[in-house]
């Protein structure tokens, strides 16, 4: 594969992952509890997910915030750290 084709690990990771399967333009969503409520149903749709819904849901989130690292605006940084917030609430755990 020529160095212009090559797909970055992460990239793959995004488009294979076995944890769940993500409606696409999930994470460019500017309504955190939109995000939060599409990581949640996805989490507890899957069936290939080897942890809780809720760890999955937040390691895919927290994935995608290190991933995008740099390429994140601050205001869709700041839904996207809401949403981890929203994801907690969901499962009824406390927000941080």
């Amino acid at each position: 594969m020529a160095k212009s084709q090559k797909k970055k690990w992460s990239q793959d990771v995004t488009e294979n992952s076995d944890a769940m399967d993500l409606k696409e333009g999930v994470f460019k969503s500017h309504d955190p509890k939109k995000i939060a409520d599409a990581l949640k149903h996805s989490a507890e749709a899957s069936s290939r997910r080897k942890s809780s819904p809720f760890r999955s849901a937040m390691s895919m989130l927290n994935f995608y915030i290190n991933r995008a690292g740099n390429q994140l605006d601050k205001k869709q940084e700041n839904t996207l750290e809401e949403a981890k917030n929203e994801l907690r609430k969901d499962f009824h755990r406390k927000p941080k």
